[in-house]
């Protein structure tokens, strides 16, 4: 199957930040392929560090081990379509919010957008599954990380 890229006229428009997170994010030199496009497996350690950020940037961190039992997840799911290739190094921004919460999992939708918001490069989903490091069986996210899933959480 051939992925036709759509022109970036053709892209679906960036909502403003009224849901979810943008974060801005670098595309580095060892981020490309030989073509000077972003490599399709570095868009998902691209929204890992994006992730990462976030949750770092509210006290969530897996820095010496867990310092927090919600860090302790699975990823179940990651899929992705791209749209539009990211060309050369610079920012992009990937913007992410929370489809749908669950006592123990997560479905979070994301999209890789041009640093201007106006061409959307990728988007797709990936499920985060909380778990009980003694007993790796899901389990429940604890109130902090609830909040701050909810916070993420896409209206309606």
């Amino acid at each position: 199957m051939t992925v036709q890229p759509q022109s970036p006229s053709a892209s679906t428009p960036v909502p403003v930040a009224g849901h979810g997170h943008i974060q801005p994010m670098t595309v580095f030199y060892d981020d490309l392929d030989a073509m000077g496009l972003v490599h399709n497996c570095r868009y998902a350690v691209i929204l890992e560090r994006a992730l990462s950020e976030f949750w770092t940037g509210r006290g969530f961190s897996n820095k010496n081990g867990a310092s927090n039992p919600d860090s302790f997840l699975v990823v179940a799911e990651f899929s992705i379509k791209y749209k539009f290739p990211v060309r050369g190094a610079g920012p992009v921004s990937v913007h992410f919010w929370v489809e749908r919460l669950g006592d123990t999992s997560a479905v979070y939708a994301f999209r890789f957008v041009s640093a201007d918001g106006a061409t959307v490069h990728a988007e797709g989903r990936r499920v985060h599954i909380r778990m009980d490091p003694a007993t790796l069986r899901p389990t429940s996210w604890t109130p902090p990380a609830r909040a701050v899933l909810e916070e993420l959480l896409l209206p309606g």
